[in-house]
């Protein structure tokens, strides 16, 4: 693999250039009930107010916005567990690209009629014996579409990178010490670890993952890419990738990122935390990060820590499952 092939800081700041003009500037929230609990500063990137619901809207936008005119006629398929799909959907219908997604068959129902609804055909696969990519490979094959990976692609990784410039933009000065990223395949954590440490090379980076699903945590610590023993079984279903990207793992490995695990009983305590003290709406992958830090899962007294609420699209009973057991804790 050569050094060519993954995104720097200019591949980054491209990407920014590239996608300006369809994303969505997203808040950067603070709360001092977080504050006290850690001893730290926390900055919040809501990336669950993006486009599509989710920080996947610009790595597909980033994509998308660089294939040709014959390219652009044959369409794009992915594959997905849904919101790198929903971003395709949206991409390629702001673009006007035909697309394809292929989505598990146990995606949130939210999620696959969101890619419907945005003009995207919906393939359904089960995701403990079929194998998306090779689904994926067949459309290609047959359709001539492109291939949009949800994460081991450079142009993917420095759009989801563009979410931690701006973050940085909004902190006015204030140096990153930590940042706290949740972790699939990878994509997101590769891309704001390059952004971040263009900026701020003695950053921690901690990616977080469901209990379980640890395949890049176990990775990083072995030296080596690792793959989970199960595939289902985490509320968190966006964050369920079998083992770290073959082109997020290096850089990971690079920037001495290291990895811990939050429960799904304490993401669900992080969605009702978001709710109720941010007045947010996340999905459990999208709290993941928070709930590390909830749980504390780390240590950030005296540190700036920069972490993101990424993604913001989950069922109306899961979400009041959430609430339900928030109410009953307090």
């Amino acid at each position: 693999m050569s050094a060519q092939q993954l995104p720097d800081a200019d591949t980054v700041l491209n990407a920014a250039l590239r996608i300006r003009e369809q994303v969505v500037r997203t808040p950067l929230l603070r709360s001092n009930a977080l504050d006290a609990h850690v001893g730290g500063q926390v900055f919040l990137k809501a990336e669950n107010l993006q486009r599509s619901g989710s920080f996947k809207f610009r790595g597909a936008c980033s994509r998308l916005l660089t294939l040709s005119p014959a390219q652009r006629a044959r369409g794009v398929v992915a594959y997905s567990s849904g919101n790198h799909a929903l971003a395709i959907a949206e991409a390629a219908r702001a673009i006007g690209i035909r697309a394809t997604v292929v989505m598990p068959q146990d995606a949130p129902a939210i999620k696959v009629e969101g890619c419907r609804q945005r003009g995207a055909e919906v393939a359904l696969y089960d995701r403990e014996h079929d194998d998306r990519e090779a689904i994926g490979a067949r459309l290609v094959a047959d359709q001539g579409m492109t291939l949009v990976p949800p994460y081991d692609d450079v142009l993917v990784m420095a759009g989801a990178g563009t979410g931690a410039l701006e973050a940085m933009e909004q902190m006015n000065g204030v140096p990153v010490d930590t940042i706290v990223v949740c972790c699939s395949g990878g994509g997101l954590a590769a891309g704001w670890t390059v952004a971040v440490h263009a900026a701020y090379p003695q950053a921690r980076v901690v990616v977080v993952e469901p209990q379980h699903f640890d395949d890049t945590g176990r990775s990083l610590r072995a030296g080596h890419p690792l793959a989970n023993s199960r595939k289902s079984g985490s509320i968190s279903d966006a964050l369920l990738a079998n083992t770290p990207g073959a082109l997020t793992f290096p850089i990971l490995r690079a920037h001495a990122a290291t990895g811990v695990t939050v429960s799904d009983d304490e993401t669900l305590a992080a969605m009702y935390f978001a709710f109720h003290a941010l007045k947010l709406v996340l999905e459990p992958g999208g709290a993941a990060a928070l709930a590390a830090v909830l749980a504390q899962k780390l240590p950030l007294e005296g540190r700036n820590t920069l972490l993101i609420c990424s993604g913001g699209n989950v069922d109306a009973d899961l979400f009041t499952q959430c609430l339900r057991l928030g109410a009953a804790t307090r």
